[in-house]
């Protein structure tokens, strides 16, 4: 293990304590008091049988809600935050983001669809997932036969295909009820954790488990692919295979993300750069790093959403509001 491995080993450890202390801190916050004796002794009473201490109120509001939104939205924000160093690595570009192929445009038009025909919640999230799945795969058929650069082919394959799915999510916004139907869309659109439930935590967890593993075991490959592509393939890296295998992964990552909890911006773009300046850029650390600092984001963001008025604020406006500003430091920074 290189020295410089070795030295970022207690960053990891420390921000893995310190997303272990905040998911403790988002359990103990919200409208409904519950102390830490009884947080601790609901928790304690899944694995061991204990006299009850608490009421079922409180042990239903721990278990089945802000539990499973908190497991969501570190799920959410970590897998993000994965794609976007994976997508930036992999082009070669610090601006992209989960997004840049068309994953969250499509996401948003099977979720549209969805919720302008009446479908139940879960239908509505698996049909955003489809959706974002469809829209990717179409980007990677255009840019197979495109000829030149693979990288640049598959950008603007995004753009255009991105487009038409988001022409079609403007006419599905046209024709729906301005009284229900738009309003739901909107919102959906603009993010939030609020219909996080045990039914979505045992969905979302499959998906992301599988995107999330290529990823991880590919690290060191990951680290070849920000060299030139014939330097790459020197170091026997076959780039087209690699490249093909992250993309997915990546986009698996962002789809399943999307779907449960809506277009939530900012995160798989600023994320992966604060994590660089905590331990370089070595993918090896980066991608550990980078999972949890989304992870950590994305929960203390979902605090403030559902804490701070009196009714919940879409996450999108939060991440909004916090990352660009904070991607406008580091840009400034990075110029000096």
């Amino acid at each position: 293990m290189s020295l410089n491995r070795k030295k970022n080993i207690p960053v990891l450890l420390f921000m893995f304590l310190l997303l272990l202390i905040t998911a403790v801190f988002s359990l103990l916050i919200g409208r409904f008091d519950i102390s830490i004796k009884e947080c601790f002794g609901i928790l304690w009473s899944k694995l061991f049988p204990i006299e009850p201490y608490w009421t079922k109120v409180q042990h239903n509001m721990l278990v089945l809600v802000r539990l499973p939104r908190i497991i969501i939205a570190i799920l959410v924000g970590a897998s993000l935050s994965v794609a976007g160093t994976s997508y930036q690595c992999i082009f070669r570009n610090p601006m992209c983001a989960p997004d840049i192929l068309g994953a969250s445009t499509g996401a948003a038009f099977g979720a549209s669809l969805a919720i302008l025909l009446g479908k139940s919640n879960m239908t509505i999230t698996m049909w955003a997932f489809l959706s974002s799945l469809a829209c990717v795969l179409l980007v990677l058929l255009v840019s197979r036969f495109c000829r030149g650069n693979q990288i640049l082919n598959l950008i603007l394959a995004g753009i255009m295909v991105g487009s038409i799915f988001s022409a079609g999510n403007s006419y599905i916004k046209m024709i729906a009820d301005p009284n229900n139907v738009l309003p739901a869309i909107t919102y959906w659109l603009m993010g939030s954790l609020s219909g996080a439930d045990t039914k979505k935590m045992n969905y979302i967890w499959i998906p992301l488990l599988i995107g999330m593993v290529p990823i991880f075991l590919l690290r060191w490959k990951i680290n070849v692919l920000t060299l030139d592509d014939e330097e790459a393939k020197t170091m026997g890296i076959n780039t087209r295979v690699t490249r093909t295998i992250v993309i997915l992964a990546a986009t698996l990552l962002t789809a399943a993300s999307v779907s449960v909890s809506g277009i939530i911006g900012w995160v798989g773009l600023v994320m992966p750069h604060i994590a660089r300046k905590f331990v370089g850029d070595d993918c090896r650390i980066l991608i550990p790093a980078s999972a949890l600092i989304g992870g950590i984001f994305l929960l203390l963001v979902d605090d403030l959403a559902r804490n701070l008025y009196t009714i919940e604020l879409p996450l999108g406006i939060l991440t909004s509001l916090i990352g660009a500003p904070f991607f406008l430091y580091l840009m400034l920074r990075r110029r000096e």
